[in-house]
């Protein structure tokens, strides 16, 4: 099976074409050396995917005949990144979340009015 296949296959990446991207951008590496689309994976193999900028490594156990569900990837790879890429994705995600909650969206005109208050008072005790 192609690498490009078994990332989309055991759900690393979303479509197929973003797994043959993300190849072709020199993203996933076997034994620090960097694979193409084509690399045919073997059982047993180390593979580096550098994602959202943290290192994953995995390791294939089994090679799958189709995508899988969530729950029976574990069947297919071993996760074996280490826990401080995993602490600095956690660090990245609670500082994105720290202004503005997922999901609320652009600022509306009553949050834009609130900040150009605040400045303004801010201006206004300066002098």
């Amino acid at each position: 099976m192609r690498i490009d296949k078994f990332l989309w296959c055991i759900r690393v990446y979303k479509t197929r074409a973003i797994a043959t991207e993300e190849c072709k951008k020199n993203r996933i590496s076997l034994n620090e050396h960097v694979v193409k689309p084509s690399k045919e994976v073997n059982s047993g193999e180390m593979y580096t995917i550098r994602k959202n900028q943290i290192d994953y490594k995995i390791q294939v156990i089994q090679i799958p005949t189709n995508r899988v569900g969530a729950k029976l990837v574990s069947l297919y790879c071993k996760d074996l990144t280490e826990p401080e890429q995993l602490e600095l994705l956690q660090t990245r995600l609670s500082t994105q979340n720290y202004y503005r909650q997922k999901g609320i969206g652009r600022p509306t005109k009553k949050d834009r009015r609130d900040l150009e208050s605040y400045i303004s008072d801010d201006l206004s005790e300066e002098n």
